[in-house]
């Protein structure tokens, strides 16, 4: 993908009008305003106040089944979590050296010098280089996927939605497919590979896409109340406009994996810890100080910027997640802004293995099966730009590597 982004004005244009057409948009944006600026101003004092804000869970409760009521409703208020002990701190370890070992040993870094511009995903954000690697196939990444724990504490988050809709169920909770993403790895000291805020799965398609609309149906005509952030209707129905690191499998969640202890100052993970905060800016760009032609930092192919322009209500309420160690979990809903710390002022590397929840259903087995014969081959994930540096790594994992589970998982 270049950086020249297609004219898609008159479809912006087009939804605008027709979203306009059934609703006082003024007045649904004050009410959006008026439900979501105290949860914001909440976040914010509670952090200021130093307590924890992201809900925690022990991967021994979810195991166990003993996860309360109250917790869920943490969970779904604040559309986050982190899960604590999925994998022992001394297999994160373990993984974290040999996922070094496997880029040192291949020699990644220089190849990757060959390769520079072809992911221009995070291209239009103020930070955006951050220390990600495209690999997808080391044998770490592999097993951490198709770790049972890995599938139990899936299990747990896919069954916080409500899979009613119209035709049947929207997904199978009970059962995953494996969504093969990237590395970071963030030196100490790094100063300049941030992330500002965003949301991922999706950036003009949320307006103009016919199941996005039905989605956020209840948003656009100002009823945030009647608006369920867990109601998984249409979900795996929306079109995301093609391009290198945009998803095409719907994820409940999004997620990764500690490899090493991280926190605020870290340079790692930031949120806005409020679930239905999508609400605020899918009204934002309908007002009329927006030009019709655009949705604020809406674009096809790249992540959906937040910014103090124009959601200066939203940002005070993204703060730094909460210390994590080696083998930890965090978890994030996928219309929940987040970003990456400008300054990483820790003294070891800040490293995580993405792994998302992304359950049964049409649309990611479609995925899956193109998943797995770049899988075969060692080329890099489909919805990613194909850097394809695996192909000829040594010890990279194979077939042979997966359990059954994991062929499952795989759609082999």
């Amino acid at each position: 993908m270049t950086d020249t982004l297609p004219d898609l004005g008159k479809y912006i244009s087009n939804a605008k009008q027709q979203l306009r057409q059934h609703s006082q948009i003024e007045q649904a944006f004050d009410n959006v305003r008026s439900a979501l600026c105290p949860a914001v101003d909440e976040v914010a004092n509670l952090h200021a106040k130093g307590i924890s804000v992201v809900p925690e869970l022990s991967y021994k409760a979810i195991a166990a089944g003993s996860v309360s009521a109250s917790d869920i409703d943490k969970i779904k208020q604040r559309g986050c979590v982190i899960i604590r002990n999925v994998f022992s701190a001394r297999q994160a370890e373990e993984w974290n050296d040999e996922l070094g070992n496997y880029l040192d040993t291949n020699n990644y870094l220089e190849r990757a010098k060959e390769k520079a511009g072809l992911d221009t995903y995070f291209g239009d954000l103020k930070d955006a280089k951050p220390q990600i690697y495209g690999v997808y196939w080391s044998k770490p990444q592999v097993m951490a996927r198709q770790a049972e724990s890995m599938a139990i504490t899936k299990r747990f988050l896919n069954g916080l939605w409500d899979t009613d809709a119209p035709a049947g169920p929207e997904f199978d909770p009970d059962h995953d497919y494996a969504y093969a993403d990237r590395t970071r790895r963030r030196a100490p000291g790094d100063t300049t590979l941030g992330l500002s805020p965003h949301m991922d799965a999706g950036s003009y398609e949320r307006w103009v896409d016919p199941a996005f609309q039905k989605i956020y149906a209840n948003v656009f005509s100002g009823n945030i109340d009647r608006y369920d952030p867990w109601a998984a209707a249409y979900r795996t129905q929306t079109r995301e406009y093609d391009s290198p690191a945009v998803s095409s499998m719907f994820r409940t969640f999004q997620g990764w994996t500690a490899l090493t202890e991280q926190g605020p100052g870290d340079g790692t993970l930031e949120l806005l810890p409020v679930a239905n905060s999508i609400a605020y800016v899918l009204l934002r760009a309908l007002q009329s100080d927006v030009p019709d032609n655009e949705l604020c930092l809406a674009k096809p192919g790249r992540a959906l910027g937040v910014n103090q322009q124009w959601h200066p209500e939203l940002m005070p309420g993204i703060i730094p997640i909460q210390t994590v160690a080696p083998g930890d979990t965090v978890w994030w809903h996928p219309d929940v802004i987040h970003a990456v710390g400008n300054e990483h002022r820790g003294d070891d590397y800040a490293s995580v293995i993405y792994i998302g929840a992304s359950p049964a259903c049409t649309k990611n087995k479609a995925y899956a099966l193109k998943q797995a014969k770049a899988f075969k081959a060692g080329l890099s994930a489909p919805d990613f730009a194909a850097e394809n540096y695996e192909v000829d790594f040594k010890n990279r994992a194979l077939i042979s590597d997966l359990t059954e589970l994991g062929r499952q998982q795989m759609a082999l």
